[in-house]
C-alpha cells in the first residue's frame, strides 16, 4: 500500500514538479491563519469582559465554543470533503475563517461569538482536506516534513497572536486587533482562490468510516491510551492559554502586554520542541520515554505557572509546560501509523477521534476555569483540575503495550 502511494505520489509530482511548492506555501499559510486566529482573544478577555459586562465564564465561550464546533466536525468532516470536493471544501473553510475580518465592527458579544463559531467550522472542515490535499501534491517522503512545517507555522501563529494582542489593543481598538488577525486569513482565502489547485482525480471519494469502525479502532489498548492521554494534556493547555494572561494581569499584577508574552512563550517553545522531538525520535528507541517524560514536565510545569508568584519562576514554569506539550507530538504521529494492523482508514479515525476528544475537552477546560472564577473568586481549582488530569499522560507511557512499542524498537 505504502508503496503504491508513493508511486501515485511521484508520478504526480512529476506532472507539477514545481509548483506543489505554491500549493505548499498555501497550506502552511493556511495554518498561520488557523493559529493566529485561534487565542487570539485570550489577552484580550479582561478588555471584552468590561465593554460586553459579561462573566468570565461566559467570556470563555469565545475560545470555547468554536473549540467545540471544530470537534464535533472533525469525524465528519472527510464525508463532508468527499461530499463536495476538496477545493470548495477548502476554500470555503478558509473563508469561515476571513469572516473574522469584520469583528472591528462586532457591535456586540453575541455578534462576536457568531464570528468566533464561523471560525470553528472553518477549522473543523479544513482539517479534513489538509491531509488529501497534501498526499496529492507531495511524495511520500516529504509529507513528514509537510507536516511538520505545518505543526511549527500554527504555533508560531498562536504565538505572535497571544504576543501582540494586547501592545495593538493599545493603539486600536482591541476588535480592530481581531479584525486583523482575521485578515490575515482572508488574503490568504484569496491568494487560495487563484492559486490554489487540486489533482483531477482529488475529487474521488474518500475512505469513509461508520460507528463501529470507530468503536473497533478506538478499543484498542494502545489508540486508546494515546487518545485520551494527548486529549487530557491539551485540555489543560487551553485552559492555561485561554485564562494564564487574565489569571497574570489580575492576580500576579502583570501588565496585559507582559501576560500575553509570558503566555506566548507556550507556542513558541512548541515550535522549537517539535524539531527537536522529530529528531529524537530517531534517536531514542524506547517510545514510551516520549510520554514519561513529557507527562512529568507537563504536570511540574504546568502546577508552577499558576501556584508560583516569582515572575522567573513563572517563565520557566511555562517553558517547561511548553516543552512537555509539543515534544512527544512528532511521535504521537507516527506511532499509530506503524501499527502491524493500522491502515489508511482506520487512522483517518485515529485522527478524526483525537481532533474531536481533544476538542471536546478544550471546550469544557476554559469554562471550567472561569467558573472557578466566577463561583470561588479564584482561578486555583480550576486550573488544578486540569493540571491533576494532565499528568495523565505519564499513565500513557507506563501502560503502552510492550508488544506495540516493542514492534517500533525494531
Amino acid at each position: 500500500m505504502s508503496v503504491k502511494i508513493d508511486q501515485i505520489n511521484t508520478t504526480r509530482t512529476e506532472a507539477f514538479p514545481r509548483y506543489r511548492y505554491v500549493i505548499g506555501a498555501l497550506i502552511l499559510a493556511a495554518h498561520l491563519a488557523l493559529g493566529v486566529n485561534f487565542f487570539s482573544i485570550s489577552p484580550l478577555f479582561p478588555l471584552a469582559i468590561e465593554d460586553y459586562g459579561i462573566t468570565r465564564a461566559t467570556a470563555s465561550l469565545l475560545i470555547a465554543v468554536p473549540t467545540l464546533i471544530k470537534a464535533m466536525i472533525g469525524l465528519p468532516g472527510s464525508f463532508i470533503v468527499a461530499r463536495f470536493g476538496l477545493k470548495r471544501v477548502f476554500t470555503f473553510s478558509w473563508f469561515m475563517i476571513g469572516a473574522l475580518t469584520l469583528s472591528s465592527l462586532a457591535p456586540n458579544y453575541t455578534t462576536m461569538l457568531g464570528l468566533r463559531l464561523l471560525y470553528g467550522v472553518g477549522a473543523g472542515l479544513m482539517m479534513p482536506a489538509v491531509g488529501p490535499l497534501v498526499m496529492q501534491w507531495f511524495p511520500a517522503r516529504e509529507i513528514p516534513i509537510v507536516n511538520s512545517l505545518n505543526l511549527i507555522v500554527m504555533s508560531l501563529g498562536i504565538a505572535v497572536s497571544v504576543a501582540i494582542a494586547a501592545p495593538m489593543a493599545n493603539v486600536i481598538s482591541w476588535e480592530a486587533v481581531l479584525g486583523v488577525f482575521g485578515l490575515v486569513a482572508l488574503i490568504g482565502a484569496l491568494l487560495w482562490t487563484f492559486l490554489g489547485q487540486v489533482q483531477p482525480d482529488s475529487e474521488q471519494s474518500q475512505s469513509r468510516f461508520g460507528l463501529s469502525d470507530i468503536w473497533n479502532v478506538l478499543r484498542n489498548r494502545t489508540i486508546f491510551l494515546l487518545v485520551v492521554g494527548d486529549a487530557l494534556v491539551f485540555a489543560f493547555y487551553g485552559a492555561l492559554t485561554s485564562w494564564l494572561p487574565t489569571y497574570f494581569h489580575e492576580v500576579r499584577g502583570m501588565s496585559l502586554v507582559q501576560a500575553g508574552n509570558v503566555t506566548g512563550l507556550l507556542p513558541f517553545v512548541g515550535m522549537v520542541s517539535v524539531l527537536v522531538g522529530g529528531y529524537l525520535t530517531y534517536k531514542i528507541k524506547s517510545k514510551r520515554l516520549f510520554f514519561i517524560i513529557p507527562g512529568f514536565l507537563v504536570g511540574i510545569g504546568g502546577f508552577g505557572s499558576f501556584l508560583f508568584a516569582n515572575p522567573t519562576f513563572i517563565a520557566a514554569s511555562v517553558i517547561i509546560f511548553g516543552v512537555g506539550t509539543w515534544i512527544y507530538q512528532p511521535i504521537l504521529l507516527t506511532l499509530p501509523m506503524q501499527l502491524s494492523w493500522m491502515t489508511p482508514k482506520k487512522i483517518a479515525v485515529v485522527w478524526g477521534a483525537s481532533l474531536t476528544i481533544a476538542g471536546f475537552g478544550m471546550f469544557i477546560s476554559p469554562i471550567v476555569v472561569g467558573a472557578s472564577q466566577d463561583l470561588l473568586g479564584t482561578y486555583v481549582p480550576g486550573f488544578i483540575i486540569w493540571a491533576v488530569l494532565g499528568w495523565a499522560l505519564v499513565g500513557t507511557g507506563l501502560l503502552l503495550p510492550e508488544s506495540d512499542v516493542s514492534q517500533q524498537e525494531q
